[in-house]
């Protein structure tokens, strides 16, 4: 076909985010049903005769309104190969069906050294405790990569929470591959449409719907998608013997709140490098962070790596010590002191009160919402000052 000549009428051209978010694992539509259909609520269903490959047959093992939300979030991970993603009750549910489906004692896997401190201290623990051996490193300049030998597990976290670093997905997968391990990467920060590990060689991508997927701070929710169904059976296998699954009301929920995250991660990517930039020229703010923002240490990579500008809604920076930090937190009228990230009002927390994380008593993690610009940047700046007086 030549340049400039039409597609022709029956080619169906790939739908733009914004479209596929709306809508993604929608069933077929039917006269006087709604669009999405409500949570279904059942802990056994009708089930006469042979229960070989029946559909829904008890609550912990299937659900409808579980189905949707599975077939939305394979689309968005995965639009253009066949998918296959599972809900979880949590992130944290969702990283442990991963590790432990597919790891045994006697195994190794390799683990950031400065990503969500709850895979790094909480499972490293459990993993431990089971025969298993946990290796650690950075993921700035990919040195998770040095560590592969003889490992069963590569999980990726990239950027990485709290930090803000990113890595080479596709070179550490194909390392990895090389070495004979799989690849684990969460996705949480920067969402489906801000980064699409299956592209890039990982076989699973992982992620907390709890933060920006969900976007609106009342959902607690995970999910796991990979392209193999042996991976995807035994998600499912794990997920039905330790019963870790979403409740229908909250599957509903974050399969509704789908339908806003392509305007979402926008805005709130765009506040973030907003903020970022305005951080900068304060003179007691140090070490700022934001995949976004030019100069950053992990913006070129960033830029070949995740997708449409949306560089996630997180932004790291330092203030001089604890106090001052905790008076810039009281002073600001449109931050909300809250833990976790990715939801549409602006919240920060001084994240060394948790322990765990290697990181200054005056750093702060910083979610951008979606408000509009002009007035975080206005509320900062007199937060700042406050603080600073």
């Amino acid at each position: 076909m030549s340049p400039g000549t039409p597609a022709p009428q029956d080619a169906t051209p790939q739908d733009a985010d914004a479209t596929r978010t709306v809508r993604a694992g929608l069933p077929d539509p039917v006269a006087y049903e709604p669009s999405l259909p409500g949570p279904v609520f059942a802990a056994h269903y009708h089930l006469p005769g042979e229960v070989a490959d029946v559909p829904y047959g008890y609550g912990r093992d299937a659900n409808p309104t579980w189905t949707r939300l599975e077939s939305a979030l394979a689309e968005l991970e995965s639009p253009d190969e066949p998918a296959e993603a599972v809900v979880f009750a949590s992130g944290m549910a969702a990283i442990s069906a991963v590790l432990f489906s597919q790891l045994r004692s006697g195994d190794a896997v390799v683990i950031p050294a400065d990503g969500y401190n709850l895979v790094g201290s909480g499972a490293r623990e459990r993993l431990e405790a089971y025969g298993i051996e946990v290796r650690a490193a950075g993921t700035a300049g990919d040195a998770q990569g040095e560590l592969l030998d003889g490992a069963e597990l590569l999980w990726l976290e990239t950027p990485s929470n709290p930090g803000l670093d990113v890595c080479d997905i596709r070179r550490l997968a194909a390392a990895a591959h090389a070495a004979g391990a799989l690849v684990a990467v969460d996705n949480t920060l920067a969402t489906p449409l801000g980064q699409r590990p299956l592209d890039l060689g990982a076989d699973f991508s992982v992620a907390s719907g709890t933060k920006g997927l969900t976007g609106h701070g009342d959902v607690l929710l995970g999910y796991a998608v990979t392209r193999d169904p042996e991976l995807a059976a035994a998600l499912r296998a794990w997920r039905k013997v330790v019963g870790a699954i979403p409740g229908p009301m909250e599957a509903w929920l974050a399969h509704r709140s789908l339908a806003t995250l392509a305007l979402r991660s926008a805005r709130q990517a765009a506040n973030a490098l907003a903020v970022a930039e305005f951080l900068r020229t304060r003179p007691e703010v140090t070490d700022v962070r934001h995949p976004g923002l030019p100069g950053d240490p992990a913006h070129e990579l960033a830029a070949r790596q995740m997708l449409g500008g949306r560089y996630g809604c997180v932004v790291a920076f330092t203030l001089p010590d604890r106090a001052h930090a905790e008076r810039f937190l009281e002073a600001a009228r449109l931050v909300d002191e809250a833990t976790s990230f990715g939801s549409v009002r602006t919240s920060a927390e001084r994240r060394g009160r948790w322990g765990g994380d290697a990181v200054p008593e005056g750093f702060i993690r910083f979610s951008a919402g979606i408000e509009e610009s002009a007035d975080l940047v206005a509320d900062l700046h007199k937060a700042l000052n406050a603080a600073s007086s």
